[in-house]
């Protein structure tokens, strides 16, 4: 009899979401589960309190969306906001909990800051341009999809699609800005474009045309993708949220955006510490929309549909043209890394083109490193025992 108790109890909860569900469909004209999307509070130059601030205003403007803050705050204080809580004390405890949460899939998504990815992993922000108040997504804006400039921005150019797309975008117009191997990203681009994997190419909104984007189109919000490397992305979101305000708060768009990567299956948002409650509002947004379009499953396809196009060869041969900035051999080629250990030490400053080259000059003097990109750029990572001859070392072979 317990047991068909317990079975009818459940039966009736599942008929009684299932109602719920229909009637916020009707209601918002969203169906299916709710995105469950975290929010990391601690690390805010602007304090923990607007981060549950931007909470608060995603759950009164978005009601297909459950909140869910991993922090310092009690389940009581949350659900007196109308939001969900998961305990943790400090920044290195809430990631922790956060990336089991996202494992475990207690929740689908989660936006933080000043979290590190791996090489490979680069994250697409989105805003809204001035000129016509139209969004554009920025292909990237914080991480680094590889150690080659152009590579790196013909993959942007592919994140950039797979986070438009997720987000209901079926056919992204794609600029390329004009910095730095503009042009070659463009002859990149159209070569796979030609052996299969469409993209569709925006014209600048100058008299010239072209593909290849102006600061005018910039503002105007000309392309739906507009690539560049990251740290000019980086740049361009801070000043597109925070133009209003004198730069101290950002106030505007859907924050750095989620890091995409091939096999790379969280979805992770990206604020700055800058990033005020409206900002972490729209983050949250952007956090559901991607949930709710498969960011994973579109990252995945797009990804497979560039390999057939030849991105893999493609790849290869940009990444042949990188030369090292001195002319030299890479004194760490060919070195074994040795014994793995916990890196925990953040070394920064060594150039994003000699990332890979530094951690294997440290390799090849015996001490165990990894690569990845913080919040200001590359950075070198060691075990805290390591830190002063890692940094001795690197500074003595010019990579700091």
């Amino acid at each position: 009899m317990g047991s068909d108790a317990s079975a009818r109890t459940n039966g009736m909860a599942a008929v009684a979401e299932l109602f719920r569900q229909m009637a916020e469909g009707l209601e918002t004209g969203r169906f299916g589960r709710r995105p469950r999307v975290g929010l990391t509070v601690l690390g805010s130059e602007h304090g923990p309190e607007e981060m549950v601030t931007g909470a608060e205003l995603a759950a009164r403007a978005y009601g297909d969306v459950d909140i869910v803050l991993v922090g310092p705050v009690s389940c009581e204080d949350a659900r007196s906001r109308g939001l969900d809580a998961v305990w943790a004390e400090d920044v290195a405890t809430q990631h922790a909990r956060m990336e089991e949460l996202l494992d475990s899939g207690e929740l689908d998504a989660c936006v933080t800051m000043h979290y590190t990815f791996p090489i490979g992993v680069s994250t697409v922000g989105r805003v809204v341009t001035p000129g016509r108040g139209r969004e554009m997504f920025i292909a990237t804006t914080t991480g680094t999809s590889g150690t080659d400039r152009v590579e790196n921005m013909v993959k942007n150019a592919v994140y950039g699609i797979a986070a438009a797309k997720a987000c209901g975008v079926s056919r992204p117009s794609v600029g390329i800005l004009n910095v730095d191997g503009a042009r070659q990203v463009e002859r990149a681009l159209r070569k796979l474009d030609g052996n299969g994997y469409a993209v569709r190419f925006a014209e600048s909104a100058r008299a010239d045309g072209g593909a290849v984007m102006r600061g005018n189109d910039l503002l105007m919000g000309v392309p739906d993708v507009m690539v560049c490397d990251t740290l000019t992305g980086n740049l361009l979101m801070k000043v597109f949220s925070s133009f209003t305000t004198g730069g101290d708060y950002e106030a505007s768009g859907y924050g750095y955006g989620p890091g995409v990567g091939e096999g790379y299956e969280r979805i992770i948002m990206i604020l700055s510490r800058a990033s005020g409650a409206p900002v972490v509002a729209g983050a949250i947004r952007y956090a559901a929309d991607l949930v709710r379009g498969d960011l994973r499953r579109v990252a995945a396809t797009e990804f497979a549909a560039a390999r057939s196009a030849g991105w893999s060869s493609l790849s290869e041969a940009l990444g042949q043209q990188v030369q090292r900035a001195d002319g030299g051999a890479d004194p760490g080629a060919g070195i074994v890394p040795p014994a793995a250990k916990v890196v925990t030490h953040e070394i920064p400053g060594v150039d994003i083109l000699q990332l890979e080259e530094a951690v294997r000059a440290l390799w090849a003097a015996g001490i165990y490193a990894e690569s990845g990109m913080g919040c200001t750029g590359p950075i070198v990572m060691v075990a805290q025992e390591d830190t002063d001859a890692a940094v001795g070392l690197l500074g003595k072979r010019g990579y700091l």
